[in-house]
C-alpha cells in the first residue's frame, strides 16, 4: 500500500483495514488457543501450578539467601500450606478456557504487535519506517522479559506471602481455583504490559504528546506511582515491593532516554530540511 493509497483512503477504508488486522489477530489468538487447550494439562501442572511447590526456583535461591544471612524464611518451608479446589460446577472447565486464552495471546504476541504495526506503518514516511523495523522484535522482548519477571518474580512472592499470612491457626487455606489462577494471570499479565512502557514513551514521543523535560519534571510523582503499583501487585513487605519497584524505574529512566534520542533525530532532520 503505498502513501498515495494512505491519503486517498477515507475513514470507512481505515476501518475496513482495521477490522481485517484484527481478524488476523483473533484468528492467530484462537489457533494457538486451541493448541493450548489440547495440552493444557501439561500447562496446568508444570507452569501454572509450579509455584505451589517449594523447589520452584525462586523459593530455592531466596531459602539460599536466608540462609546465608541466618535468618528463618517461609522461602525454606517444606511444603506450601495451601490446597487448591474448585467450588463451582464449570470452574475447571472455565479455568481451563482462559487460561488456554490468555495462553495464545501470550505466545501469538509477536504476530498481533506485527499485526497492528501492519495497520500503522502505511502512514509513517520511508525513512520512519526504517528506523523502526526494530519495533516488533523489541516490543515482543521486553513483553516477554516482563511475562517472566511477573512469573519468578511476582508470582511467587505473593503466592508465599498469602498462603503463609494466618490470623489463626484453625483457619486453614482452601484456595478456589479462579481466585489462584486470577493471580498467577494478572501478575505476569501486568508485568509483560508494564515492560512496554518503553515503546508506549518512544511513540508519544514521537507525536509529541511527552518530551525528555515533561517525564524529568513528573519524575518524582511517577516515582510514587510506581511504589503504589508495586504495593498493589505485590504482598504488602518491603523486599517484595523493592524488587518489583527497581526495574519499574529503571524502565522509566530509559524511556526518558528514548524520548531524548527521538527529540535529538527530530531535530537533526529539522536542520536537515532548512
Amino acid at each position: 500500500m503505498t502513501k498515495k493509497n494512505i491519503n486517498e483512503m477515507s475513514f470507512l477504508d481505515h476501518l475496513e483495514d482495521l477490522r481485517w488486522h484484527l481478524i488476523k489477530i483473533c484468528l492467530a489468538v484462537v489457533i494457538v488457543a486451541t493448541l493450548a487447550f489440547i495440552f493444557s494439562r501439561f500447562i496446568f501442572n508444570s507452569i501454572i501450578f509450579a509455584p505451589l511447590d517449594m523447589s520452584f526456583p525462586t523459593y530455592e535461591f531466596l531459602c539460599n539467601i536466608a540462609k546465608f544471612i541466618d535468618v528463618d524464611s517461609t522461602f525454606c518451608n517444606e511444603t506450601m500450606p495451601a490446597i487448591i479446589q474448585n467450588r463451582t460446577m464449570a470452574g475447571q472447565f472455565s479455568a481451563d478456557i482462559w487460561t488456554a486464552i490468555l495462553g495464545g495471546f501470550i505466545i501469538s504476541f509477536p504476530y498481533v504487535i506485527y499485526q497492528l504495526w501492519r495497520f500503522i506503518s502505511p502512514g509513517l514516511h520511508e525513512n520512519e519506517r526504517k528506523h523502526s523495523r526494530g519495533f516488533i522484535i523489541i516490543s515482543s522482548i521486553l513483553f516477554f522479559i516482563g511475562i517472566l519477571f511477573g512469573y519468578y518474580i511476582i508470582t511467587p512472592l505473593s503466592i508465599n506471602f498469602l498462603v503463609n499470612y494466618n490470623i489463626s491457626d484453625i483457619v486453614d487455606n482452601q484456595i478456589d481455583i479462579s481466585s489462584y489462577i486470577g493471580l498467577v494471570r494478572s501478575s505476569a499479565l501486568a508485568a509483560g504490559l508494564i515492560f512496554e512502557l518503553p515503546i508506549i514513551i518512544y511513540f508519544l514521543t514521537k507525536i509529541g504528546l511527552v518530551t525528555p523535560e515533561f517525564l524529568k519534571k513528573y519524575r518524582k510523582y511517577a516515582l510514587v506511582i510506581v511504589l503504589i503499583l508495586s504495593a498493589i501487585i505485590t504482598p504488602p513487605d518491603i523486599a517484595s515491593q523493592v524488587i518489583v519497584a527497581v526495574p519499574i524505574l529503571v524502565l522509566y529512566q530509559t524511556s526518558i532516554y528514548i524520548s531524548k534520542i527521538v527529540i535529538r533525530n527530530q531535530k537533526r532532520k529539522e536542520k536537515q530540511h532548512v
